[in-house]
């Protein structure tokens, strides 16, 4: 392999918001957040909106997603404000 090129590999928390559920695996993710584990070691932490905690096929419960506010986001994103302006 070559030297260099390559992402640094190390721990890091995955925190689902949702579900208020955190787990520690490894990953060459990045972010400026971190927290304090259980092993009192503080680890980079990346919050997910789904994980097995809260996604509906693993608790066998369905829940609705804010699509809505993923659209305004993408609009805002690419500047398109209402539906007719992307005819």
């Amino acid at each position: 392999m070559k030297q260099g090129i390559h992402p640094e590999y190390r721990p890091v928390v995955f925190r689902d918001i949702s579900a208020d559920f955190a787990f520690l695996t490894r990953s060459t993710v990045t972010s400026d957040k971190t927290v304090e584990w259980e092993d009192g070691h503080t680890y980079p932490v990346v919050d997910v909106d789904v994980s097995s905690a809260s996604h509906p096929f693993y608790t066998g419960k369905s829940r609705v997603l804010d699509t809505a506010g993923r659209v305004e986001k993408f609009r805002q994103r690419y500047g398109l404000s209402t539906p007719e302006e992307t005819r």
